[in-house]
């Protein structure tokens, strides 16, 4: 394969929008410590919101906090990244993407220092809502880093490296709050990012250069408090949906309703400007909204495994969060090896390929679970449908990103972070409220039906009554006997019926990841490289490099 060419493109006249960075001439060799900043801010955003998730109890227990009052500290932390993204590419086209992002570390570092010691929930709420906001900046600004200042021979590797970040952050975090929890306290799960920032800070300080700003974008107040608020609301509305019957609460209407007229208001204040501050020619231009659309399915699918995996060890086997952390673990760490595998065929293939390769195997690996577990399952037993589906991830979610780069102006470099920061959240967040639903609604059919064989009187039911009854008393005592058979026998139907659950969400994910599967064949292929007057690779091939 040929080696992209390192000529120069002569500069091009800014297009009306959020980002019109210039490129005069691709960078030859790569900042590593710059690269290495971006990547740790990931790396932060996604471990951070994904270990308050599963330290939520804890916390909530810390606070003295109700189940419904705890619901919100995800929410806030999260909401906050989504209202953030418009304004962090906003600001990092504004004032440079080191000063921002050197900023974002350290206001973050700060926060987690000291939200362990709020004396009351509200106070936390207002420390996790300010930490998301900091760690919000964080990826927006990682893509375009790594295509502004990276050489395009390389640009595989890098989207390899950031796919990498997010799933290792994200299926680390079950075993780093067990291992907390068992030797330390609930506080380290904020703490731990104190020293991550810091040396994210640092990173940026030493490895990213600063650069004139020579094109700044409009400065929208109206665009941009709307666009992001329309966003937190819909996705505040998602993430309390499943807690508060989704339709049938006032709650949840007030939100999608808020959030979606500030949306509409967007769109019109937007189409009335002469040089709005979105670009929406950009972010409606092919491939971006079916980039965007696989982005979400690809992150529901993820996220749903995460959720169903660790539903089934802790309800059906009673599982701790430190064991089940050692199951996801086997997602994480082949991810190591599967990432410089994923980059090396998307610069010797067709990025729809290795998408494709990749979904094929999520919804296989999803099948094996489905149409195996059974309630005696253990760790080891999910470990073959594991490694598949951490192979299917990397080279998944490493293929559409790179395909939609294929597509890219590089003066819409920001524009794209800020698409993908939002399929991210959004896909992660439907697929988290849709398998929950899911799982809940399956679990009380399946309950149901299994209880129909269950009658009183039944001489089955009696003689298993009184066998589990058996088994667990150890001295003579029938009546007690009795009692504790029946609530062995309710655990066992509710045993059955969370398995039942689990195997039809599994089920699920595989023909969600076969529809995304299905979107990336039926896409054209894409061009030699990110648009502009002069190509970046010099063979006129329709592979990438």
């Amino acid at each position: 394969m040929s080696a992209p060419a390192e000529a120069s493109l002569p500069a091009q006249a800014p297009p009306a929008g959020l980002i019109a960075p210039t490129l005069a001439t691709p960078p030859t060799s790569i900042p590593w410590l710059g690269l290495l900043a971006v990547l740790l801010g990931t790396f932060i955003s996604t471990l951070n919101s994904r270990l308050s998730s599963f330290g939520l109890a804890d916390i909530r227990g810390a606070m003295s906090a109700g189940f419904d009052e705890g619901a919100w500290i995800t929410t806030a932390q999260t909401a906050a990244q989504m209202f953030i993204t418009v304004i962090a590419v906003w600001m990092g086209a504004t004032f440079g993407p080191r000063r921002v992002l050197m900023g974002a570390s350290i206001a973050f570092a700060i926060l987690s220092l000291i939200t362990p010691y709020s004396p009351n929930l509200p106070t936390l709420l207002t420390m996790q809502f300010l930490g998301g906001l900091a760690s919000g900046f964080f990826i927006p600004l990682t893509l375009s880093f790594i295509l502004l200042n990276t050489p395009p021979r390389y640009w595989a590797f890098g989207i390899a490296i950031y796919a990498l970040n997010l799933e290792l952050s994200l299926n680390i975090s079950a075993s780093l709050e067990g291992w907390y929890l068992e030797h330390h306290s609930w506080h380290w799960i904020y703490w731990q990012n104190v020293p991550l920032a810091l040396a994210m800070s640092l990173c940026l300080r030493r490895g990213m250069a600063i650069k004139p700003i020579t094109v700044r974008p409009p400065t929208d107040r109206f665009g941009l408090v709307a666009g992001g608020a329309g966003l937190a609301l819909i996705y505040a509305a998602l993430d309390q949906g499943n807690r508060l019957d989704w339709l049938n609460s006032g709650l949840v209407w007030g939100l999608l309703g808020a959030g979606s007229l500030l949306l509409v208001g967007l769109l019109v204040h937007t189409l009335r400007l002469e040089r709005p501050l979105l670009d929406l020619k950009v972010v409606f231009r092919p491939p971006l909204p079916a980039l965007f659309l696989l982005i979400a399915f690809l992150r529901l699918t993820i996220l749903s495994t995460s959720y169903l995996i660790p539903l089934y060890l802790g309800s059906v086997r009673g599982y701790r969060a430190l064991e089940v952390g050692d199951t996801l673990v086997w997602i994480a760490v082949p991810q190591l090896v599967f990432c410089p595998l994923a980059a090396l065929m998307l610069r010797r293939s067709d990025a729809r390929m290795v998408a494709a390769i990749g979904l094929a195997f999520i919804s296989i690996a999803c099948l094996m679970v489905a149409y195996n577990l059974t309630p005696i399952w253990g760790s080891y037993q999910f470990l073959p449908s594991q490694l598949l589906q951490a192979l299917g991830q990397s080279f998944a979610l490493s293929g559409i990103i790179f395909f939609g780069i294929l597509h890219l102006r590089l003066q819409d470099a920001l524009t794209f972070g800020a698409v993908i920061q939002t399929a991210r959240l959004f896909g992660g967040e439907l697929g988290t409220a849709f398998v929950t639903t899911l799982a809940r609604v399956r679990e009380q059919i399946a309950s149901n039906l299994i209880g129909l064989h269950v009658q009183v009187g039944d001489a089955r039911v009696v003689e298993r009554v009184t066998r589990y009854g058996a088994l667990t008393t150890h001295a003579v005592d029938p009546a007690g006997a009795l009692g504790r058979g029946r609530l062995v026998l309710a655990a066992v139907v509710r045993s059955a019926a969370t398995t039942q659950a689990v195997m039809d969400g599994f089920v699920a994910i595989a023909v969600l990841a076969a529809i995304a599967l299905l979107i990336v064949v039926l896409r054209a292929a894409a061009p030699e490289g990110p648009a502009s007057p002069v190509p970046l690779f010099s063979a006129p091939r329709s592979r990438p490099p």
